[in-house]
């Protein structure tokens, strides 16, 4: 019956011919966690950008699992350590930030807020946290960091069939002044998900290829707007594209949807500066294991990784508490999603409070 059921949001009207809304909770005082904002997306935002980012591939089981296997592991606090001066400031590749936490890479913000990145990036460097753009960006990147001037901004990347896209793209991302590039490499089969599908999420806005400039277009064979927009990635990826990417860039590299101990490997051969574990928010492939669950493959099975590249790693995480567990379980930095999509419903301030409240 797939995960239609869950999640469901309120009416609130469709995104392609806006109506008046209910008023909105207020943001202080109203809106002290996460699930404040999800539940106002839900029942005061469009609908469809609802459905568009809570949905998950087939049945949803991954994207439930991230959330329940966080609330399985418990801390163990020790007593009588001096906590009256707490620090959280670290560094993500030698980049200072007040907190180790990410905003993946998201297509689509544009369906809550028209903002989109241009709001996150605002929130980014008012919180001192680091936002990765995404190849899908709802406004070209080159607008965005002039949002937040001299503040360092991460790229993502998904290869192309056409390789000299690719090379025009990391190129621009080079002279804008990206820190590193994530590159995507759990996308080359793209996920079904149903509820995209019945409520027509690609009737909602106008989207257009980021390759092509040709409006993007559903088919018939499931998947809706994620399979059309996802056309161009290269299917054909392997590990020697690593290589190739390195003859074209000298920024970092870290390769985002890393989901086994013997893909990490593998990576640390290719000496890469990073990893995140992510199975991108169970999007893309149902069954995938849970992201959290990840960290502890790691240190069962090969532990070495920890020293020899940055471990980040998304999904599922909500809380405050859920990145505190996976800096405890070794993670470098912890990406979040969902929820600051929710937040950007309110604008830049609303993704600023959430950091603040959570």
């Amino acid at each position: 019956m797939g995960c239609d059921s869950i999640r469901t949001g309120s009416s609130g009207g469709s995104f392609s011919a806006p109506e008046r809304m209910p008023p909105r909770p207020i943001l202080k005082f109203t809106l002290l966690q996460c699930y404040d904002f999800e539940q106002a997306a839900a029942a005061f935002g469009p609908k469809k950008a609802y459905t568009f980012y809570s949905t998950a591939a087939t049945d949803c089981w991954t994207r439930d699992a991230n959330e329940a296997m966080l609330k399985r592991i418990w801390f163990r606090p020790r007593v009588m350590k001096d906590v009256s001066e707490v620090d959280t400031s670290s560094t993500v590749l030698n980049i200072p930030v007040k907190l180790p936490l990410f905003i993946c890479p998201t297509g689509l913000a544009k369906l809550i807020n028209p903002e989109a990145e241009k709001g996150l990036a605002r929130a980014a460097k008012l919180t001192g946290i680091l936002e990765i753009l995404s190849t899908n960006a709802g406004h070209p990147v080159g607008e965005i960091v002039q949002e937040a001037p001299g503040y360092p901004f991460l790229f993502q990347l998904y290869l192309n069939k056409q390789k000299e896209k690719s090379r025009e793209t990391l190129r621009m991302a080079e002279s804008l002044g990206m820190k590193a590039i994530f590159l995507t490499v759990d996308a080359a089969g793209r996920g079904k998900r149903e509820s995209d599908e019945r409520l027509r999420v690609y009737d909602a806005v106008e989207i257009v290829n980021p390759v092509t400039g040709e409006r993007v277009k559903p088919d018939k064979k499931g998947g809706g707007l994620t399979r059309a927009m996802g056309s161009y990635i290269d299917q054909g990826m392997t590990w020697r594209d690593i290589a190739w990417i390195r003859s074209v860039t000298r920024l970092p590299i870290i390769l985002k949807g890393i989901t086994n101990a013997e893909d990490a490997k593998i990576a640390m051969q290719h000496n890469v500066e990073g990893i995140m574990l992510s199975n991108h928010g169970g999007r893309n492939l149902d069954y995938t294991p849970p992201s959290i669950l990840l960290l502890l493959e790691l240190h069962k099975n090969c532990p070495e990784v920890f020293d020899r590249m940055e471990i980040y790693v998304d999904g599922g995480f909500r809380r405050g508490g859920d990145i505190i567990k996976a800096l405890c379980l070794g993670a470098k930095a912890v990406g979040i999603g969902r929820s600051f999509l929710y937040a950007l419903h309110y604008g830049t301030e609303g993704v600023e409070h959430l950091v603040e409240c959570e």
